[in-house]
């Protein structure tokens, strides 16, 4: 009866590996990126096209014209939708570019809350969790 002695191939555990919440997380703010670019769209298509669309809530410090407002929703949706869409395509650029547009979206919907409260909240939740995948599927990777 002879025992195999041979060491097993070492599992590659080290700092550069992909796990698999990290790859997930990663996949997931991809898409979610995708999706809150194509709703920032629609919501400065709307904002553009007519002003009556949003209905502020009571009185705000930060107030615009709601066509200003459409315009920056546009113009950033169009930059999430694609950094999303770099994102689930792995490139480099589209981790340092989608936190900072994250962070970005963070700001904006802060600022548009008497227009859309419970969406605002929402996509600043939804920005948050981009901003955590991204940063430590990238501590993960290089470190």
């Amino acid at each position: 009866m002879s025992q195999n002695t041979a060491p097993s191939a070492p599992r590659s555990a080290g700092p550069n590996t992909h796990t698999g919440w990290a790859a997930g997380g990663t996949l997931f703010a991809g898409v979610l990126m995708m999706v809150t670019g194509i709703i920032s769209i629609f919501e400065g298509i709307a904002g553009i096209a007519e002003d009556e669309v949003y209905t502020r809530v009571g009185n705000y410090v930060f107030s615009w014209d709601l066509t200003a407002w459409g315009w920056v929703h546009l113009i950033l949706g169009i930059l999430v939708g694609i950094t999303g869409w770099g994102i689930l395509k792995n490139m480099e650029w589209a981790r340092y570019t989608g936190v900072a547009l994250a962070s970005l979206n963070i700001i904006v919907q802060f600022l548009f809350l008497p227009y859309q409260p419970v969406w605002a909240i929402f996509s600043m939740a939804i920005s948050v969790f981009i901003i955590w995948a991204l940063i430590t599927t990238e501590s993960r990777t290089t470190a």
